[in-house]
């Protein structure tokens, strides 16, 4: 089993957050220990890096870090007693916050159906467009073949000389 020590004083953490259109949400230097939140209103895949680096000369230190990550996502991450309990806030006002986040959440969610609907829109209107064009590119291809038989028996039926 392996011991971490604390980590030294000199250590920074920076931790950069960006969404799924590469926009920075969170851009943070930290000492040797931090924490930090973020809220999304983009789905999809974010991006979370975390780079240290050091603000003295660290040649020779052979001591090993560790980095605890905790993440929670979803709707469920805000603990309202606590926000309760910071805020001093009533249980009247705690339900109103959480009516509120509850709307929010869904309108988000809506947004979201809404653009995975327009997407999905995109692609049938395509899809159809191909297959129109696919279905008349088949009809002239059969006419033509049509065509094109019907001038060689003619031409065959001339050189036999039945017609």
């Amino acid at each position: 089993m392996e011991k971490y020590q604390p980590s030294p004083q000199w250590i920074n953490l920076f931790v950069f957050v960006k969404d799924p259109e590469n926009k920075n949400l969170l851009a943070r230097q930290y000492g040797p220990r931090g924490s930090f939140t973020f809220t999304s209103q983009s789905p999809g895949e974010h991006e979370v890096c975390l780079h240290l680096k050091s603000i003295r000369f660290a040649l020779f230190y052979d001591g090993k870090l560790a980095i605890h990550l905790d993440m929670q996502l979803g709707e469920h991450t805000n603990d309202h007693m606590e926000l309760a309990a910071n805020d001093k806030l009533t249980l009247l006002h705690l339900r109103i916050q959480q009516l509120v986040e509850q709307v929010e959440k869904i309108q988000k969610e809506q947004e979201y159906q809404r653009r995975r609907e327009e997407h999905f829109r995109q692609t049938s209107e395509s899809t159809n467009q191909r297959v129109l064009w696919w279905s008349i590119l088949q009809t002239l291809i059969l006419v033509a073949t049509g065509i094109w038989q019907m001038q060689h028996l003619k031409s065959f039926f001339k050189a036999k000389k039945l017609v």
